[in-house]
């Protein structure tokens, strides 16, 4: 499937410009565009709509040269929203799919796992029962032509090879691929069919009572996700839950309020909005939840947003559970989406989020420069917040109590109850192999050329109990560094050799059985989840 196409997990201080899935109002509603006026505009807008559109129909009609209508629009629409928030934005049709498809869980494809490397596409494995592996493709081919179209050595990327594999369920494409130990191409005609996507990477048990679940975002189909997850690890003698909710940049806020649900008892306030022509809403527990007890940990990070703000205030707030890691970004607006006729959309802010001791969750933002607001995560790693936390600042002003007496946070995001710092390394050898995906590639190299060899680990655990990053692997390594023009440095590499040996099984594990391979190996260097894990074990 055409799930993330690098996947890379790379922990270093390298801070991200965030582009937040967003939060839709609570119950989903969406509204539709018949008509705009009726709908959205009252009796005493009437004149500066039309002074609007007269300013449009005389461009249109009398300007010196031809327009093109709907990018002046456009252009009209962004230009007045950058006047809101950060958060209401308009999304064109081309865009529209590609969001549509990241929050329902599911898209129209061939069902492959693949990266670009060498300016090749590789196919890391075929989805199990999709309809590349229907028709006999494998891990380890290269796709060098779709529909007679060559893809290889072009320069291709990840949204062009999205778009050429992706396709309406039920039609066909032409795949050829070049597979190693085979002289002649080879061609697959696939039927493309619908692809669900996972937003829950994985559910296990880390010891016979601490389970773990990471959430990567709040689709469509998040809670019935986490739900057979839950209910799997109880099966398995759950008795403490950690939540990994790091990088979750939001989705669906029902969602997340579900899962709030299954976690609390009953009649506990989750969340409520509230806004200038909204009256306030609340959302509150039932008594459906299946694990109501139990000790629970949440792990957060600068870039967790959105429903992840609201899981982590609902379960810190009334005392349910405590949060480990970092500050969270601070977005609580809630958006409201009009679908318009062309395709596009636009989705709007209509209230703000509140946790249930009434903390805002929305972090301060100020005029029209949305880019420093987007990157308030570097201004965080430069003053020095999320490498201690005696440079965490905090606002006694806007200090909150929780029913059992715990003090928190508001002014802007999820303040952790335990601070852990980001992960930093002072080598730069171990920062180029980071940056250049040297590890990641290596990995996909190292299996591509022991596949045979590799795969009779016919299961996740027989991986992780019984594959060992040996010398001679490691041989290999520093000959495939060298060959990328990067200085082997050994005593450097000496400093680093426990956290790249981990990496590297890591990413292996990962080409061979998805994030639960990747995952349980590279949780022994994983500095919060440690603290997760000992802070359950020494309650």
């Amino acid at each position: 499937m055409n799930k993330p196409t690098k996947k890379i997990y790379i922990y270093l201080p390298v801070l991200f410009s965030m582009v937040l899935i967003i939060g839709i109002i609570i119950g989903n509603r969406i509204k539709t565009g018949t008509p705009l006026d009726k709908n959205l505009l009252s009796l005493k807008h009437h004149k500066q709509t039309n002074k609007l559109t007269n300013i449009l129909n005389y461009i249109r009609l009398d300007y010196v040269d031809s327009v093109d209508e709907n990018k002046l629009t456009t252009s009209a629409i962004k230009a007045m929203i950058r006047n809101l928030d950060p958060h209401t934005q308009y999304i064109s049709r081309e865009r529209f799919a590609a969001v549509h498809d990241q929050l329902m869980g599911s898209f129209e494809g061939i069902g492959v796992y693949f990266s670009i490397l060498r300016d090749t596409l590789m196919v890391i494995r075929p989805q199990t029962g999709g309809p590349s592996d229907k028709v006999g493709i494998k891990g380890g081919d290269r796709i060098v032509k779709v529909n007679d179209t060559t893809i290889a050595n072009i320069g291709i990327d990840d949204e062009e090879a999205k778009a050429k594999l992706k396709g309406p369920r039920g039609s066909t494409v032409k795949i050829t691929v070049k597979r190693l130990g085979t002289p002649q191409l080879l061609d697959f005609e696939v039927k493309r069919d619908i692809i669900p996507t996972s937003s829950m990477n994985l559910a296990y048990m880390v010891n016979d009572s601490i389970g773990y679940i990471k959430l990567n975002t709040f689709s469509a189909t998040t809670y019935e996700e986490f739900r057979a997850g839950l209910e799997k690890l109880k099966e398995d003698g759950l008795q403490e839950l950690i939540i990994d909710l790091r990088g979750n940049e939001g989705g669906y806020v029902r969602q997340a309020i579900n899962i709030a649900d299954e976690l609390l008892s009953e009649n506990l306030l989750i969340v409520y909005t509230k806004g200038n022509n909204r009256p306030k809403a609340t959302s509150y527990s039932t008594n459906r939840g299946i694990f109501e007890e139990g000790d629970i940990v949440i792990l957060m990070d600068e870039r967790s947003a959105s429903a992840s703000e609201i899981l982590a205030g609902a379960i810190q707030d009334n005392d349910r559970g405590v949060i480990i890691g970092r500050r969270s970004f601070g977005k609580g607006l809630v958006q409201e989406q009009l679908n318009l006729s062309d395709g596009s959309a636009f989705r709007m802010t209509i209230a703000r989020y509140y946790t249930p001791t009434g903390r805002s969750i929305q972090k301060p933002y100020k005029g029209e420069d949305f880019n420093k607001y987007y990157s308030e995560s570097y201004h965080r790693f430069a003053n020095g917040e999320l490498t201690s936390i005696d440079s965490v600042k905090v606002n006694d002003s806007l200090k909150y109590t929780t029913p059992k007496g715990k003090i928190v946070y508001g002014g802007g995001g999820i303040m952790p109850d335990k601070f852990v710092a980001v992960e930093t390394s002072t080598s730069r050898f171990y920062q180029n192999l980071m940056r250049k995906q040297i590890i990641y590639q290596f990995a996909f190299y190292y299996l591509d050329r022991n596949r045979k060899k590799i795969e009779k680990f016919k299961n996740v655990k027989s991986f992780i109990q019984n594959f060992k990053i040996n010398h001679n692997i490691i041989d290999e390594l520093i000959v495939f560094i060298k060959e990328q023009n990067i200085e082997f440095n050994k005593t450097e590499y000496k400093k680093e050799e426990e956290r790249i040996k981990v990496l590297l099984k890591a990413q292996i594990s990962n080409n061979l059985f998805d994030d639960e391979g990747f995952f349980p190996v590279y949780h022994q260097i994983d500095k919060t989840f440690k603290e997760a894990v000992n802070y359950l074990t020494a309650n």
